[in-house]
């Protein structure tokens, strides 16, 4: 019977044991490192690992904590289990950016990871607030009797997103791609690097660099372009979860660094930065060392910004009971992720069939059907609308309205 009573009890002693663990960690680690460097003379790589692990290891527990108080108060699924996958954006930036220093030779490996677990980020972004905004409204119905957005500079001369179910899903599958665009080229980018032909850092032609880089910077381009997009359309309703410091902690972290990375390439090999070594192997070490390094700075900042940006405070509702094992096992059940990643391909396939035969994937009104065998349109049962493209089955309904914790 005591066994059963301490996990009822999870909420008391989750807490110091975190504590504990993380203190017993700090202690093994910190000696470790500190020994290795004497040994080695205290060169110029292991002052960088050790002032870059200091700002890594504390902008860990700061994450951490965040993570564990949502889970606590884990009392609207809906918009917290993004909210944890998103804070766990830190603690994996910041083991990914120390492991870089510890062994530079090696970090693209890591670094792939960081890339997939990035574009992960931004689908549980949008996904985070579209759900907000479904729990307070129909978002399709809202946005159809707002004025047009309009494109911004210096992409005006853009025909307009139709307001309604064509701007959600054109913001929605502009942001979804980036989830399938950059895990494809992260892959890519390792079997370039095995194979011999990637050239990291080398913006040359005959190596896959430059190429892969033109790649993600378009489709991050693209996914930015249209989460600014859905924030001028819905800034007045996104108002109350006060949306500016989100975007910004998001726009920061992912993007800003991704540039910081390019620009630290792009020094490095035009020899602005320079090394003692002039063989390629040693620039990129120093590029990769000096962004793995700003990296553990930048994650130390960001813990910060996000413990106020993505609160639990919100969602603490007093005398409420959760299972810590259903918030904790929420976070990593991804079948939303399969879902979505599912519709956006079967749209895009749809869309390029429909193009080809001149017809417009937009085109059926809500509500409506089309005596059409290409394109039915149909009210499922508990008021989902549904669009039959070529077989393909689309869920264009939004959430039931539930109560928003106050």
């Amino acid at each position: 019977m005591c066994c059963p009573n301490c996990l009822l009890q999870w909420r008391h002693w989750i807490r110091p044991v975190f504590i504990l663990i993380y203190a017993l960690a700090a202690f093994i680690i910190v000696p470790i490192c500190l020994m290795r460097s004497i040994e080695e003379g205290f060169q110029e790589r292991n002052r960088e690992v050790l002032i870059g692990g200091i700002f890594a290891w504390v902008a860990i527990p700061i994450s951490l904590w965040e993570i564990i108080l949502h889970v606590i108060h884990y009392t609207t699924p809906k918009l917290q289990k993004h909210i944890i996958r998103i804070l766990w954006m830190v603690p994996i930036y910041a083991v990914n950016a120390w492991l870089g220093l510890v062994n530079p030779e090696n970090s693209i490996y890591v670094d792939s990871f960081r890339e997939c677990y990035e574009a992960f980020v931004i689908y549980n972004f949008m996904r985070y607030l579209l759900n907000y905004l479904n729990m307070e409204m129909d978002l399709e119905a809202s946005l159809e009797v707002k004025p047009q957005v309009k494109h911004i500079f210096p992409f005006c001369c853009l025909p307009d997103w139709e307001m309604g179910r064509e701007f959600v899903h054109i913001c929605k599958h502009g942001i979804l791609q980036y989830t399938v665009v950059r895990p494809a080229t992260s892959i890519i980018a390792v079997i370039c690097h095995l194979s011999g032909v990637y050239g990291g850092g080398e913006f040359k032609a005959d190596v896959a660099y430059p190429y892969i880089l033109t790649v993600n910077n378009i489709s991050q381009f693209v996914a930015m372009y249209c989460l600014v997009m859905f924030y001028k359309a819905n800034i007045h309703e996104l108002r109350p979860m006060r949306p500016f410091p989100k975007f910004l902690c998001i726009k920061a972290v992912v993007f800003l660094t991704f540039f910081q990375g390019v620009v630290i390439d792009f020094l490095v090999y035009q020899r602005i930065i320079r090394t003692n070594s002039d063989t390629h192997e040693a620039e990129h070490s120093l590029s990769t060392r000096l962004q793995d390094f700003l990296l553990c700075i930048e994650m130390c900042m960001a813990a910060i910004a996000h413990h106020y940006a993505f609160s639990y405070e919100p969602y603490v509702v007093p005398g409420s009971k959760q299972s810590c094992c259903q918030a904790f096992l929420a976070m990593w059940d991804v079948s939303d992720v399969q879902s979505d990643i599912q519709e956006h391909l079967g749209i895009v396939g749809s869309s390029i069939s429909r193009r080809i035969r001149g017809r417009n994937m937009y085109t059926v009104p809500r509500g409506s059907d089309l005596e059409s065998p290409n394109l039915m349109c149909t009210s499922a049962p508990g008021g989902l609308y549904q669009s039959e493209c070529d077989g393909f089955v689309i869920n264009y309904a939004t959430s039931a309205p539930e109560q928003k914790p106050q």
